[in-house]
């Protein structure tokens, strides 16, 4: 039976992100965080949407006023997939993000087990830090593409993951 979905495409295009200040969150996501400002729309005083768009990527977040109902600070875990972690590391630091520190996966598993610094071999999926908005809406920035194989899924050579190349995610779980 054929999926009557496989000719379809869904991208995903907005995160909406839960905040308590909007002005304050778009001073951090465009100054500190280095996002660009897209729109900032409030056509009355119950609704307010401003959106944002990370430096490269064809997603954006909203945040606002009358967008919902979700308790500021309460997103999670939101990825951010870069090329360099070292150096998007020093760049949000320098822009007065509060960072984490770096780590990576020591071994194939995604059970734990990280040792800190970027990855050694700088495997794609496997390096990682975090950081937190002034909400507390909490992002990881994982590494994809630093590899010179960034074209295949570093894991598939010691069995972890099976897929194809063609439809392997945007991240995976730290």
């Amino acid at each position: 039976m054929v999926n009557p979905l496989s000719e379809l495409e869904f991208r995903l295009e907005v995160l909406t992100l839960p905040v308590a200040d909007v002005d304050r969150a778009k001073r951090f996501y465009t100054e500190r965080a280095g996002f660009t400002l897209d729109v900032d729309y409030q056509p009355n005083s119950g609704f307010r949407v401003v959106q944002l768009t990370p430096p490269g990527s064809a997603a954006s977040i909203q945040l606002g006023t009358g967008l919902t109902d979700a308790a500021p600070g309460s997103a999670r875990a939101g990825y951010l997939v870069v090329a360099d972690i070292e150096a998007a590391h020093g760049e949000l630091a320098g822009r007065g993000v509060p960072v984490g520190s770096l780590r990576h996966k020591k071994s194939a598993d995604w059970q734990g087990d990280f040792a800190p610094g970027a990855d050694p071999d700088r495997r794609d999926y496997a390096s990682f830090f975090d950081f937190a908005d002034p909400d507390g809406n909490t992002w990881t920035v994982q590494e994809r593409g630093s590899s010179s194989s960034s074209r295949t899924f570093p894991l598939i050579t010691q069995g972890v993951y099976a897929r194809s190349t063609s439809s392997r995610p945007t991240h995976r779980p730290s």
